[in-house]
């Protein structure tokens, strides 16, 4: 049963609201983390069958927690990253109300704290905590109309081979999702037609190190900001087959066709756009980039790593690549399902102030909202290019933690106790 009143409530029982619990609880701040279904739902029923973690265990996790049941340099499976996340939430004694959908959040009327009304009812607190994370409503462009021969779906409703039609199948993104569901499904027998846009390709592990490492001592985790023009390149990362290099020439060695951005569609045809070449082109150039950063700092500090210059390698470009289609006939090419890895977007409307731009955008300085007692935690570069990692979000939860323990003593005229 909910409290009618807590000092802080945490919305969103995920990676970022689990950390933030832990946190809150350090400082000896009274809160509750309301979930609308199961800790970590989204790892149970909004992946594929086979989706494994893009880092490995030794870095996807909690930094006072190890996985139970996966190797360090291991990928772990949605199955253990679910049972993972209930295991921390009972190790902190996290006070999670499971089944509890927040339907909306204001500001009190009395202009002291925040009344929360929720489908068990209504709390009201003095601070409050979106952790509801970075992938919350999927996201499919307006490009192909309902179709009654081609089924649309998100990459998030796609589970495994044997849910979808016979034919052939068009993945639409060239991220982690996209690359790894392209490949399990020509795996399984498909024809299969994979839309590369913008990209950044780094090596899954090079010189003996796992790619998390390289970013860690390379200082790449910690960027406040990404590289101009990047805002929203996606990352061709994958810990499928224990932890492979996406190489695009690889996947089109295996019967994939590659085409560019898809770009339109007309009267049975979809368009494609003439960026094919150049978007594998800059993933190149993001993959032997870090390979020569990776090459720098090993002299630099002396490090006794084996070289690997056949990480510099790259394969001859395929038809598909040299002579990129720009217009398929979707009933020519037998084509019955479009798969969407096209990401998603964020959804506040739950929370009514007045801490978004015009375009829904959270307004905040690390996670501290321009609107005192509001805060947000769990986003892409919330603080860093880590943010929306499992260590990231715990090093940003703190941060958030050690403020709200400085405003509650800075209300009752206490000292603060929690790291500043």
């Amino acid at each position: 049963m909910l409290p009618e009143k807590t000092n802080t409530v945490v919305v969103g029982g995920g990676q970022a609201g689990l950390a933030m619990s832990e946190h809150l609880s350090n400082c000896g701040i009274a809160h509750v983390v309301l979930e609308r279904a199961r800790i970590a739902e989204r790892w149970r029923t909004e992946r594929w069958d086979s989706l494994v973690a893009n880092g490995p265990a030794w870095h996807d996790r909690f930094p006072s927690m190890e996985f139970s049941d996966t190797a360090p340099d291991a990928f772990a499976t949605k199955e253990s990253v679910a049972s993972y996340m209930e295991d921390f939430a009972a190790k902190i004694a996290a006070p999670v109300h499971c089944g509890v959908d927040v339907k909306r959040a204001r500001p009190a009327q009395n202009g002291t704290g925040f009344v929360i009304e929720t489908s068990q009812g209504t709390l009201t607190a003095q601070n409050i905590v979106a952790a509801t994370g970075p992938f919350q409503t999927p996201v499919i462009p307006p490009v192909l109309p309902k179709l009654t021969a081609l089924s649309q779906m998100h990459s998030s409703s796609y589970r495994n081979p044997g849910q979808l039609a016979q034919g052939a199948v068009l993945v639409v993104g060239a991220g982690s999702s996209g690359t790894q569901i392209a490949s399990e499904l020509r795996q399984a027998g498909r024809e299969v037609y994979l839309s590369v846009g913008p990209h950044d390709r780094p090596p899954r592990s090079y010189r003996g190190r796992d790619f998390c490492w390289w970013l860690s001592v390379l200082g790449k985790w910690e960027a406040t900001t990404p590289p101009a023009g990047k805002e929203h390149v996606t990352i061709a990362v994958s810990g499928a087959n224990g932890g492979e290099t996406v190489d695009f020439r690889k996947l089109a060695a295996t019967g994939i066709t590659l085409v560019g951005r898809t770009e339109g569609y007309d009267d049975g045809i979809l368009r494609f756009d003439a960026d094919l070449a150049k978007n594998i082109a800059a993933g190149d150039a993001n993959y032997l980039s870090l390979l020569k950063e990776a090459d720098d700092y090993v002299t630099r500090e002396g490090l006794d790593l084996p070289q690997e210059p056949e990480a510099y390698h790259i394969p001859p470009d395929p038809a598909c690549l040299t002579d990129p289609i720009r217009a398929l006939d979707l009933a020519q090419a037998g084509i019955t399902t479009v798969i969407w890895a096209t990401g998603f977007k964020q959804d506040f409307s739950w929370l009514e102030v007045d801490s978004f731009d015009a375009t829904g955008k959270p307004q905040h300085d690390r996670g501290i909202a321009n609107v005192p007692g509001v805060y947000f935690v769990g986003l892409p570069w919330l603080s860093m290019r880590g943010s929306a990692f499992i260590w990231g979000v715990w090093v940003d939860a703190k941060h958030l933690a050690s403020h709200i323990a400085a405003r509650n003593s800075a209300k009752t005229g206490q000292i603060a106790h929690a790291d500043g």
